[in-house]
């Protein structure tokens, strides 16, 4: 006997940059990596450098978002902090603070 099977009419988009691989799935962004993305970060990390003609981010040409200089300033600051941090331990070592 032969059973009628139902089917959804399920369907995806799928869209991939040819400069830098990022997907579009449905309309939703994801790195290449396969993590949900975010469309003005990829603008201000790849595609305002890199994009070319080709690239299909629909916010290409945007300001703001992450940028590798806005990374690079993160990690400034955060070196910065780190190494306040070493030099009051090493103050307090020589002090006797850690007995």
């Amino acid at each position: 006997m032969s059973e009628l099977r139902t089917t959804s009419d399920l369907t995806m988009k799928r869209k991939e940059c040819p400069t830098c691989q990022a997907l579009w799935i449905d309309g939703e962004h994801y790195w290449k990596t396969g993590s949900k993305g975010n469309e003005l970060d990829l603008a201000g990390l790849v595609c305002n450098r890199f994009g070319g003609s080709n690239c299909i981010n629909p916010l290409k040409g945007e300001d703001g978002g992450d940028t590798w200089e806005r990374r690079r300033g993160d990690m400034e600051i955060g070196f910065k902090s780190r190494k306040e941090k070493m030099e009051d331990d090493r103050k307090k070592l020589e002090e006797g603070f850690f007995d």
